[in-house]
């Protein structure tokens, strides 16, 4: 068996917004009276608490998302963060990221987040149509998206995330591949291209969107990586492309199935094989008593079903010598018959010790990697 893993990577939930955008299924609301100061109080009482369980661990990577990380007063994050620093062994070169609405992240907040230690910000585009920022909902329009952009330089930010969405109500491939172009010209490190997905519970579920079709969407795909391989952006996980030396560390410890710890409200973990969540009720979460619901402690089998499907998501693949020493099992044994299905139709190939998606299992990757569930 494999040696135990003491990285740890931390995620800090805001669940703060100035509005909810109309496809978004995350837990996030607008806050009311001293609902901000109460939270982040909860917040440092839960990183007292976890510290010491968690004291053997190096922190890696801490990643700020949401809600909306920027719409808070940025004090309530530095003050986060120096909690953490003082409670947790961080690693002196640990990747710390924070999402930023273009509409919240001000000059002055970037300045403040780069002071405290924040190295990499992630910035929500989604589009730089203002039509199509309207009708997902967004509070920010192009020209805030490009002011953010240059005011995070300015405050030193060398490792910038920039997202865009595709398949939008009323996206044209022409309109798509203009936000595309423009993302392109400024020339951050990291770009997270993924299309819509229209979720049960959002407002978009019951509305009547005029969404692209399904050639159209296929077509901005395809354009997507070619676009992003001309301009020296590799491909290294589904949806996500980066310059060289510029992947998310913190993305690929989901990834790889890296011990995590989620601070916050409804934040999630996985440390040492065991999963749980934190509660979602913002009042219970205030409470500071039992926020820890769902623990469950992951059998063998679990363990294999999530680095295929997981470790799957990675153009790199899956190691198989690393599953033999992870698991003490040979992958054939165990996905032998899945295996020779998906190389003999040409969506799945062994390069070396690695097992990963072709180019065509890509664009299928979710019907694959549903195979790798062993009790379907």
């Amino acid at each position: 068996m494999q040696e135990r893993d003491t990285n740890l990577s931390l995620y800090v939930h805001i669940p703060f917004c100035v509005r909810k955008c109309l496809y978004c299924d995350f837990l996030s609301f607008c806050p009311g009276g001293d609902n901000e100061k109460e939270y982040f109080k909860a917040l440092e009482h839960e990183i007292e608490c976890c510290s010491e369980a968690n004291s053997e661990f190096e922190v890696k990577s801490i990643f700020f998302g949401g809600g909306t990380p920027s719409f808070p007063d940025s004090s309530y994050i530095c003050k986060t963060l120096e909690k953490i620093r003082e409670s947790f062994h961080v690693s002196p070169d640990a990747e710390i990221s924070i999402e930023a609405n273009p509409a919240s992240a001000m000059s002055d907040k970037l300045k403040a987040f780069k002071a405290a230690g924040i190295n990499r910000i992630s910035i929500g585009a989604q589009s730089l149509n203002d039509e199509e920022l309207r009708c997902l909902g967004r509070v920010h329009d192009s020209k805030m998206f490009f002011d953010t952009f240059d005011n995070a330089r300015k405050a030193g930010f060398a490792n910038i995330n920039v997202d865009v969405m595709s398949a939008l109500p009323g996206q044209s491939f022409d309109s798509y591949m203009e936000t595309l172009k423009k993302v392109l010209s400024l020339g951050p490190e990291h770009i997270s291209a993924y299309s819509l997905i229209v979720e049960e519970g959002t407002p978009f579920y019951d509305m009547d969107l005029d969404l692209p079709d399904e050639d159209t969407d296929r077509r901005m795909y395809h354009e997507t990586k070619r676009i992003l391989l001309e301009n020296g952006y590799h491909r290294y996980e589904i949806s996500n492309y980066a310059q060289e030396k510029h992947e998310c560390y913190h993305n690929k410890v989901y990834w790889t199935r890296g011990n995590y710890l989620g601070l916050g409200l409804g934040a999630s973990s996985m440390v040492d094989n065991v999963r749980w969540k934190n509660t979602s009720d913002f009042g219970e979460y205030l409470k500071k008593d039992d926020i820890r619901r769902d623990e469950q402690k992951l059998s063998l089998q679990d363990q294999m079903e999530e680095y295929m499907f997981l470790g799957l998501r990675l153009v790199k693949g899956v190691s198989i010598s690393a599953f033999k020493e992870n698991f003490s099992q040979d992958i054939y044994r165990v996905y032998g018959t899945i295996i020779e299905k998906y190389v003999s139709e040409k969506l799945l190939q062994i390069n070396e010790d690695y097992l990963s998606l072709t180019d065509i299992g890509l664009d299928v990757s979710n019907t694959v990697m549903a195979d790798f569930l062993l009790d379907k």
